[in-house]
C-alpha cells in the first residue's frame, strides 16, 4: 500500500488530525463494565479466579503452585538464553540504571525568616507491581525499563506480572527479571492480574503502585483500582511524529515510520511533517517498498491506513505547533540543527534529534524510559522514571518565635473560612485567649518571614 499525503490546510488533513485527536475522549465504558465484573471476580475468589481466567483468556493451565515463577526459574533462565541475548540485556540494564539515578530526588530541610523549620522527606514506596505484557510477543525490555527504575528509587519489593504462553516460558522475559532485581515473578496478566496486585490474593500480596503497559482491558482496570493503589499513567498504542525539513533521508523516515506502526494493534500514529513536498512523496515510496520485504507487513498496513500520514506544511514552525498539538509518545527531529528547534517543543514524551537517533535507540538501551506518555498525555504527563517510585512526607517543625509571628495570621485565615476550631487551636500556641478573639475582630498583623 502506499501511504497518504496531505495538505496542512486542506480540510482532508483537519479530518485526519481530528480523529487523531479524537483519541483522547474515547469511550471505554464496555470494557469498564468487562472489566469490573473481572476485578470482582479476583477479590471474591481470589488464586481461583486467576486459575480459571488465565485459562479462558490465555489458554495455559495453572494451579496455585505454578502461579509464581520461582527464583530458580529465573535464575536458570540466564543460563539458557545466549550469550549475546545476556550481554545484550545486561548492557541495557546499565545504561538504564545510569540514567534513572540522575532522576532521583533528594530530601531536604531549611529554617526560614520566622525561625521555622521546613521540608520534605523523600523515601522509596515499599511494594510495587509492574505489568509486562505477554500475548504473542516477549518484552525484556518492558521488564527492564519497569523494575529498572523501581529499583534504583529503592523499593524493597519489586512485583512482576506477565501473561503465561502456551509456547512456554519466555525465556528472555525470566532473564530480564532476574537481571533487573525483580523479586516476585507471576505467571498472570489481563485485568485479572492488576485486579491481583491491587487487592491481592492467597498468593500475590497487594502492592502500593502498578507500572507499565498493556491493551485497553489492562489499562482499564488500572484505571479502576486507582485510588487503592497508585498507578503510573494510561498507556495507549505507540506513536510517532517525525519533522524533517528538505535535507532529511527518506529511507530512514520511512523505517522510523514502520517501526511503531508495527505493534500490531492498528490503532498506532506514524506520521511525517515535512516542508518538502518531494520528501513527502520520496517517504511514500519508501514505505510501500519497504512493505514488501517486511514480515509485519500487514499489521502496519492496517496501522497506516488509520493512522498514518505524510503531511506537507508551509513551515517548521507549523510542523512544530502541530506536533505540540498532537503531543505524540516520540517526536523525531530529522531537520538541520536539531538543537536549535527543542525550545520549540511543548508536549512529546521523548524527543530524538537528528537522523542518527531513531526512537527505537530509545526504545531498548539509551537510557531514558520508553514508558511514555500517549494519546495526548504528553501534554501533562511524563517518563516513568525513578521519581514515580519516591513517595514525599512533608516536615514542619515550628518554633516560638514563629509561633508568635504567624499565629494571629493563622486564626484570622482560619475564621475567614469559618472554622473556629482551627483559629483556637493556633491561638492557645500563641499564647493567645480564643475567647477574646471571637469577640473581637483584630486586624490581622503583617506576615513576618
Amino acid at each position: 500500500m502506499r501511504p497518504r499525503i496531505l495538505k496542512s490546510q486542506t480540510p482532508e488533513f483537519r479530518k485526519f488530525l481530528g480523529a487523531i485527536l479524537a483519541r483522547r475522549g474515547a469511550d471505554g465504558a464496555g470494557i469498564d463494565r468487562i472489566v469490573s465484573k473481572i476485578i470482582a471476580e479476583v477479590r471474591k475468589r481470589g488464586d481461583r479466579a486467576l486459575i480459571d481466567l488465565t485459562a479462558k483468556f490465555d489458554g495455559v493451565k495453572l494451579t496455585a503452585a505454578t502461579i509464581r515463577v520461582t527464583p530458580a526459574q529465573r535464575r536458570a533462565a540466564i543460563n539458557r538464553i545466549g550469550a549475546e541475548d545476556r550481554r545484550a540485556l545486561e548492557l541495557a540494564a546499565r545504561r538504564i540504571a545510569d540514567f534513572h539515578r540522575r532522576t532521583m530526588e533528594r530530601s531536604f530541610i531549611y529554617r526560614d525568616k520566622s525561625g521555622m523549620r521546613l521540608g520534605q522527606m523523600v523515601q522509596p514506596m515499599r511494594r510495587v507491581g509492574i505489568y509486562v505484557p505477554g500475548g504473542l510477543g516477549a518484552y525484556p525490555s518492558s521488564v527492564l525499563m519497569n523494575a529498572i527504575p523501581a529499583k534504583v528509587a529503592g523499593v524493597a519489593e519489586i512485583v512482576m506480572v506477565s501473561p503465561p504462553s502456551r509456547e512456554g516460558e519466555r525465556l528472555a522475559v525470566l532473564a530480564a527479571a532476574e537481571i533487573a532485581g525483580v523479586d516476585e515473578f507471576y505467571r498472570v496478566g489481563g485485568a485479572q492480574a492488576v485486579a491481583a496486585l491491587a487487592y491481592g490474593t492467597d498468593t500475590i500480596k497487594p502492592v502500593d503502585k502498578i507500572v507499565g503497559p498493556g491493551n485497553a482491558f489492562v489499562q482499564a482496570a488500572k484505571r479502576l483500582v486507582y485510588g487503592g493503589v497508585d498507578i503510573d499513567k494510561m498507556a495507549g498504542p505507540s506513536e510517532v511524529v517525525v519533522i524533517a525539513d528538505d535535507r532529511a533521508r527518506p529511507e530512514w523516515i520511512a523505517a522510523d515510520l514502520i517501526a511503531q506502526a508495527e505493534h500490531g494493534s492498528g490503532d498506532e500514529t506514524a506520521m511525517l511533517l515535512t516542508t518538502s513536498a518531494r520528501i513527502a512523496e520520496r517517504v511514500a515510496e519508501a514505505v510501500e517498498a519497504a512493505l514488501k520485504s517486511l514480515p509485519r507487513a500487514r499489521q502496519v498496513e492496517n496501522a497506516l491506513a488509520k493512522r498514518g500520514a505524510m503531511v506537507i506544511v508551509r513551515d517548521l514552525d507549523e510542523a512544530f505547533e502541530l506536533a505540540n498539538e498532537i503531543a505524540p509518545e516520540h517526536l523525531e527531529l530529522e531537520v538541520r540543527n536539531p538543537s536549535r528547534w527543542i525550545a520549540k517543543v511543548k508536549a512529546a514524551g521523548a524527543v530524538f534529534l537528528g537522523p542518527l537517533t531513531p526512537a527505537p535507540l530509545g526504545d531498548y538501551l539509551a537510557g531514558p524510559n520508553h514508558v511514555l506518555p500517549t494519546g495526548g498525555a504528553a501534554r501533562f504527563a511524563s517518563p516513568l522514571g525513578a521519581y514515580d517510585f519516591l513517595k514525599r512526607t512533608s516536615i514542619i517543625e515550628a518554633s516560638r518565635g514563629a509561633i508568635a509571628a504567624l499565629g494571629p495570621v493563622v486564626a484570622h485565615l482560619a475564621r475567614m473560612e469559618g472554622f473556629e476550631g482551627h483559629a483556637r487551636a493556633m491561638e492557645l500556641r500563641a499564647g493567645m485567649t480564643p475567647a477574646l478573639g471571637v469577640k473581637k475582630k483584630k486586624r490581622a498583623p503583617a506576615v513576618r518571614g
